[in-house]
């Protein structure tokens, strides 16, 4: 007797082909048979059946771009991600996260970062390395999580928080970290070159951690210098790391935002090939919405948030500071809003940690100022200072035409880039995987279904190196989603973001059902996936 048997289901498998009627046979947590099988044929005499009459039987989806660091482990239930079909997530994104980590490096992190995180109450941080992230993942977790080494993080920890050249011996420092956690098990590296402190570092303090990065055959995740008025040439910064350190490269939330580049899509995509051509490994991950998140003061300009949050909120204080900061944000343009001019209509409030300010949620600066007879520059220094920093946004600032054409492209995976805190989160939180089937796929016909799903799997997997992951085949792990290709479909909207996705009724992990009919089971089957790097000799 095997465990499980899931029959009569449409299986497509990950790599691309169409679909094709078969029985999906799955015992101790592995894919042991997938095939036309008779009926009372042994391999079909299992403790328990799914039917699955209507449905696509398909491998879980990868979230590429994760930011679940912390409340993966706060609450585990994870019904976001999971009722989406997710059953691995990529963590450790845009150069700052817990791992590795010291004790005051980890309190500033917990500030700059609360936003993405949620600041959780009693938290256990019990860890300092990779390998002690990935153990207290182990303890049991909805989906499979990857981890990447973040950059900003290391640099925090070695340089500080100054804007700065690291020394030979700070970059020794932190090649050495960045070695020992992917040796732990870390799948590659991360920055966030628009985040303090990442973004202090230049092109050849990059290209020599990526060297490092390549020697353990992970790949590069950057969060790059500019997503508006510079991302060409921000693009073009990370490819040539890639070239001079031979390293695999991911850009991830691979997108063209802001007015200079409404169309322009299909120059990224150009730039991309041309590599591609001269034998740069690269792959790009994107969410299927327009707007992006962040936190309100990652549009701050750069010299703004040296030495870190006390000095940066010390400096909002000051009149000659704020009216530097305005004039740069209304006339000139930042480097943390990437160039472009500050648009406040655009800028609407996600989230926000100081409960006296809920009323901010889901309103942009711009009505935030209207409504008080305040400038929008006064609001946004109320926000940030009275809400110590922990403010998150939605920037409507995407362009249809781009996000189609990048998602067409062969490099392409998806990436949900969710935040999961906040009153008015992204919905992608809860809606990037069915969107992406429901919408791009049923609706308006830009992928077909098949290729979309490889997208979403066989593809992330063989980026991640993963062997056994990814594909619906005989001695694969049993990650499976099965989903009605006819009624899959978001629900999460800007307005109610929190909203579980239609047409998702079984979602497995390693062959234990997270979702079973529609509804969240308490079972935890997920686990950290460990890269076993061998490191190559130069």
């Amino acid at each position: 007797m095997t465990e499980l048997l899931i029959s009569g289901g449409t299986v497509i498998d990950g790599t691309g082909s169409p679909g094709v009627q078969a029985d999906v046979v799955v015992d101790r947590g592995r894919i042991v048979a997938v095939g036309n099988y008779l009926p009372g044929s042994d391999v079909l005499r299992a403790d328990r059946k799914i039917d699955a009459t209507g449905l696509v039987v398909a491998p879980g989806f990868i979230d590429m771009h994760a930011h679940s660091d912390l409340q993966i482990l706060a609450n585990p239930d994870h019904t976001a991600k999971v009722s989406q079909g997710v059953t691995l997530e990529v963590l450790g994104q845009d150069g700052l996260s817990f791992a590795p980590i010291d004790k005051a490096t980890r309190n500033a992190l917990r500030r700059q970062i609360a936003g993405w995180n949620g600041e959780p109450d009693d938290f256990d941080f019990s860890w300092s390395t990779v390998a002690g992230y990935l153990d207290r993942l182990d303890r049991g977790v909805a989906c499979n999580a990857a981890y990447l080494v973040p950059q900003g993080t290391l640099r925090m920890m070695v340089v500080g928080t100054e804007n700065r050249p690291a020394t030979a011996a700070e970059l020794a420092e932190m090649k050495r970290l960045l070695g020992e956690g992917l040796g732990q098990g870390a799948v590659g590296m991360s920055s966030g070159l628009s985040y303090p402190p990442g973004m202090f570092a230049d092109t050849a303090e990059l290209v020599e951690l990526c060297k490092v990065v390549a020697q353990y055959n992970g790949y590069y995740s950057p969060h790059h210098r500019s997503y508006g008025k510079g991302a060409l040439a921000a693009y073009g910064e990370m490819i040539e790391v890639a070239r001079q350190s031979g390293c695999a490269l991911h850009l991830t939330h691979a997108t063209m935002n802001f007015e200079p580049n409404k169309g322009r899509g299909v120059d990224l995509l150009a730039m991309i090939d041309k590599a591609l051509a001269d034998g740069v490994d690269i792959t790009t991950d994107t969410y299927p919405y327009l707007p992006g998140a962040t936190t309100l003061s990652a549009i701050l300009p750069s010299w703004s948030t040296e030495d870190g949050a006390d000095a940066l909120l010390a400096r909002l204080t000051d009149p000659a500071v704020r009216e530097r900061i305005t004039f740069e944000l209304e006339q000139v343009g930042t480097d943390g809003c990437h160039g472009c001019v500050t648009d406040w209509n655009t800028i609407e409030i996600g989230g926000v940690k100081n409960e006296a300010l809920s009323g901010a949620v889901g309103h942009t600066v711009a009505e935030l100022a209207a409504d008080s007879g305040r400038t929008p520059a006064e609001v946004f220094f109320d926000l940030l200072i009275r809400d110590n920093l922990a403010t998150t946004i939605l920037q409507h600032v995407g362009h249809e035409e781009n996000v189609r054409a990048i998602m067409r492209h062969p490099t392409h995976t998806g990436g949900s880039d969710a935040i999961l805190v906040g009153g008015k989160p992204h919905p992608r939180a809860w809606g990037t995987f069915p969107r992406y089937l429901g919408y791009y796929v049923r609706e308006l016909g830009v992928l077909e279904l098949a290729d979309c799903i490889h997208h979403l799997t066989g593809r992330p997997a063989r980026r991640l190196r993963l062997a056994d992951r990814g594909l619906v085949r005989e001695g694969y792990h049993a990650d499976l989603v099965l989903f009605d290709p006819a009624g899959v479909r978001d629900t999460a909207t800007f307005d109610n973001p929190r909203q579980q996705a239609e047409g998702i009724p079984w979602v497995l992990v390693g062959g234990v059902p997270v979702i079973e009919n529609g509804h969240r089971t308490d079972a935890l089957p997920g686990r950290a996936l460990r890269r076993s790097f061998r490191k190559e000799r130069k």
